[in-house]
């Protein structure tokens, strides 16, 4: 299944069509995705079975993100090696979780205005979290997610840097700094759910790319881990992590610029673009 967003009501999309889920389940379902995603057993159980007939064709200047209003996002930190070697880290042994605030939360197709200092990309895959739970144990952990999604955990790393210690998450949540989608897909889509490829351009340049099964840790992990502590909600998300290749980590460091664009894809899911202004 592959669901999103048109004008804030879900839907499901096959193709360049879209079903609007509260109208053909005949109000059994809400347009808002966190009610419907509590109950994403006999959602995805009636969307299985889904007539398309009635389907419309949209634009993917239309989809809004797959979960547009989480009430929690985590992120995770130094999540792949390379990564954590170019920034000058050890592998961690636990994963390091910051937050992006949910105001930041956009579509898959944005304009981005660029504040000052040093604004970084980061292409992530990212879990959105379905029925959710509390102290969810690993081999459960997939039950919870509803779908994988594209994101760019984008960064300005002068507020993220600042202080001792740093505070990630407020230089990491400017407007349209979590961009997501175009869908999400559930796990039984993908022929190895633990293993998806991505890849990330700006302009030309390939700028970072990466397989999922290169994660310290995996989907089902995070999950586990983050819900041990926190009670994972309908319509949350995980970033999970980016790979090496980031600006500021580079010689010299590179930063985004006004006029360019940001193309993040991962594979069976789609791409993402943002134009920086």
């Amino acid at each position: 299944m592959r669901f999103g967003t048109l004008s804030g009501r879900l839907v499901l999309v096959d193709g360049d069509r879209a079903l609007d889920v509260e109208k053909h389940s005949g109000g059994r379902f809400a347009a808002d995705v966190n009610t419907t995603l509590a109950h994403f057993g006999e959602f995805s159980a009636w969307a299985a079975g889904a007539d398309f007939a009635a389907a419309e064709p949209f634009t993917e200047a239309e989809l809004g993100a797959p979960s547009p209003h989480p009430r929690q996002v985590f992120a995770v930190a130094l999540n792949y090696r390379p990564h954590a070697a170019e920034a000058g880290f050890s592998a961690p042994d636990e994963p390091l979780l910051f937050t992006k605030f949910p105001s930041c939360v956009t579509g898959p197709i944005t304009e981005v205005t660029l504040p000052p200092g040093k604004p970084d990309w980061e292409i992530e895959v990212v879990a959105v979290i379905g029925t959710g739970g509390h102290r969810i144990p690993r081999e459960r952990a997939w039950d919870a997610v509803a779908g994988l999604t594209v994101g760019q955990d984008l960064s300005e790393r002068a507020v993220q840097l600042q202080g001792k210690p740093a505070q990630f998450s407020l230089g990491k949540s400017f407007p349209g700094f979590g961009p997501t989608g175009p869908v999400a897909v559930t796990s039984d889509e993908f022929p190895d759910r633990d293993d998806l490829g991505f890849e990330c351009y700006l302009g030309d340049e390939r700028v970072q790319y990466g397989r999922t099964s290169e994660m310290i840790f995996a989907v089902d992990d995070l999950v586990a881990r983050i819900s041990a502590v926190c009670p994972l909600l309908p319509g949350d998300l995980i970033f999970t992590g980016t790979p090496a290749g980031v600006g500021n980590r580079r010689e010299p460091p590179r930063y985004l610029q006004a006029g360019e664009l940001l193309v993040s894809r991962v594979d069976g899911i789609g791409e993402i673009r943002q134009r920086f202004v």
